[in-house]
């Protein structure tokens, strides 16, 4: 098996892998995402409460992230212990119009070939 660096990864993966299939698990988004007493999510649901996003629209919150991660580019590959780790960045339509910039982080984990939602911070 030929293994490549991380600058030859950079280099070829363009897209992420089997982004059709890409997922968001609804415990990231409102136990993560839009929680306001999550220790490392709080800032984060503070801008997408502030920018319209909450319980009851939380499929846009869903849609629009999987949205860069199918449409947009990978910035960077990251390989860890438990997979193979993709940023994106992208902008994220709002319910309120307008839209936010963010960096997200998918993996697919070992074993596995569907990339999942780790993160997204805004830029």
């Amino acid at each position: 098996m030929n293994w490549l660096t991380v600058q030859e990864a950079k280099t070829i993966v363009v897209r992420l892998p089997n982004r059709d299939k890409a997922f968001v698990k609804l415990s990231k988004l409102i136990g993560y995402l839009l929680c306001e007493t999550y220790p490392d999510g709080k800032s984060k649901a503070k801008l997408l409460r502030a920018v319209g996003f909450n319980e009851t629209n939380i499929d846009i919150l869903e849609l629009g992230l999987l949205s860069i991660a199918q449409d947009q580019d990978v910035n960077e590959v990251v390989f860890s212990l438990h997979g193979v780790k993709y940023v994106i960045e992208g902008d994220l339509p709002t319910p309120l119009g307008g839209s936010v910039s963010l960096l997200t982080v998918w993996i697919i984990d070992n074993g596995q070939e569907i990339p999942r939602f780790v993160t997204a911070y805004p830029l």
